[in-house]
């Protein structure tokens, strides 16, 4: 009798562990679907794994006499595995706003905010967070911003064209820049951007008009028509994305286990190019996800079939001693 209740409380225990689950795997999917329209957002995913099983009898070798046999084991029941973070890219939606910016590949924009902010001038960056969400404006200073303010990293060119301007200077002042022909990590020590005028990238209010190509180059026109180059943008991958936390407002940031971030210009080193005018749509798929929530609606009521069942038939042990 002992025996048996032990083996009915099993059962229980394990149909309590897959409810516990599938109600972990629900709230990701909630998540998901909550998150459709969210630009850049990346679907999470739940893995499952069983729980160490209990053994009532060992595996045992092939005699002269007789053959062999397997292990005698029961399971007891389930537990996470993993809740994954899904970096597959989203489908592109046209904007045709020249700072709507769609990456196409496996980079990251960074976004930060200045260390000093004087006088109207940003300078330099702290506290750097990263995101696929390419959504960016001008603010009332010229500075290109997300919509929380947080700076768009990239490198600033010195010279800021507004009314003074006889020519265009954008093929000059690229290459002229202390990124050009540059191939290894732009990432200094602490994995910060380091370099000289590593400052926001400012646009003067003057401009008429604003363009960033495939690598990330930002031109603009100035107020006497003459085309001008403001700054470089400038892109970070990791070794293993998977690794990165998640921290709200479409922010990822770097963990022990995604390994430090490498920098580069757009185009260079598998960082992907950048497309102006169209962003990256979450990369959740309606259909999948309903479906897997039909998977775990099921499962939940399996589980909860069996905590009942188990508990019908310990109720009839505990009769069978009256």
């Amino acid at each position: 009798m002992k025996g048996e209740r032990q083996l009915m409380l099993r059962s229980m225990y394990s149909g309590i562990s897959g409810l516990k689950n599938f109600q972990t795997k629900l709230d990701v999917i909630g998540n998901n679907i909550a998150n459709v329209n969210t630009y850049g957002f990346k679907k999470g995913r739940v893995i499952f794994k069983d729980i160490l099983s209990q053994t009532s009898g060992g595996a045992s070798a092939a005699t002269p006499t007789r053959g062999g046999t397997n292990p005698l084991q029961v399971g007891l029941g389930s537990t996470l595995a993993a809740i994954d973070t899904v970096h597959g890219s989203g489908s592109r939606q046209t904007t045709d706003r020249p700072l709507d910016l769609a990456i196409q590949g496996e980079g990251f924009f960074m976004v930060a905010d200045s260390v000093s902010n004087t006088d109207g001038v940003a300078e330099n960056y702290t506290n750097v967070v990263y995101t696929r969400a390419g959504n960016f404006y001008m603010d009332n200073a010229g500075y290109l911003v997300n919509a929380e303010g947080k700076y768009l990293v990239g490198h600033a060119n010195d010279t800021l064209y507004e009314t003074d301007s006889t020519e265009s200077n954008a093929e000059a002042d690229k290459e002229a820049s202390p990124l050009n022909g540059i191939t290894e990590d732009l990432l200094g020590e602490n994995d910060t951007f380091t370099f000289d005028g590593n400052n926001p990238i400012k646009i003067p209010t003057t401009a008429k008009s604003i363009s960033i190509g495939p690598d990330g180059t930002v031109e603009y026109v100035d107020a006497n028509g003459y085309r001008q180059y403001a700054g470089q943008i400038v892109m970070v991958k990791f070794p293993n994305a998977g690794g990165l936390e998640k921290v709200g407002s479409n922010y990822f940031q770097a963990t022990a286990n995604s390994g430090a971030p490498y920098g580069q210009i757009a185009t260079v080193a598998g960082m992907g190019s950048i497309t102006a005018g169209a962003l990256e749509m979450s990369n959740v798929d309606l259909s999948e996800e309903f479906t897997e929530m039909i998977v775990a609606q099921r499962g939940f009521q399996a589980n909860t079939r069996i905590i009942t069942t188990s508990d019908e038939v310990l109720q009839e042990l505990v009769n069978l001693k009256r």
